[in-house]
């Protein structure tokens, strides 16, 4: 090979090192976010169906509030949207605000 055939080559080579690294770097983040959605969805309980047990894994809810909530579900029937949950005693604003990201239909 002579000078200009090993430099041809050798740029060659760089170009295709850069196009994996891009793609590299496109594919694992695409593969992140797919994995944070993923976590978003399993750590969410649905407020019909969860018991007092899954009530108190949420942030700021003890066992009184959870059988209070179980309590008011059965009583009153199927929350009808999320925002239902704060007609339950120690529910507030706050709270709500803070569990929402957990919660679901």
């Amino acid at each position: 090979m002579n000078r200009k055939e090993v430099i041809a080559l050798s740029i060659l080579v760089f170009i295709l090192l850069i196009i994996n690294i891009l793609n590299y770097t496109q594919w694992n983040s695409n593969k992140k976010g797919y994995a944070l959605m993923i976590e978003e969805e399993m750590r969410q309980i649905s407020i019909n169906i969860a018991g007092a047990e899954q009530f108190e894994m949420l942030p700021g809810i003890g066992p009184a509030l959870a059988q209070r909530i179980v309590e008011y579900r059965e009583e009153n029937g199927a929350f009808k949207k999320i925002e239902d949950i704060k007609k339950v005693k120690g529910v507030g604003e706050k709270l709500f605000e803070k569990i929402k990201p957990y919660i679901k239909l």
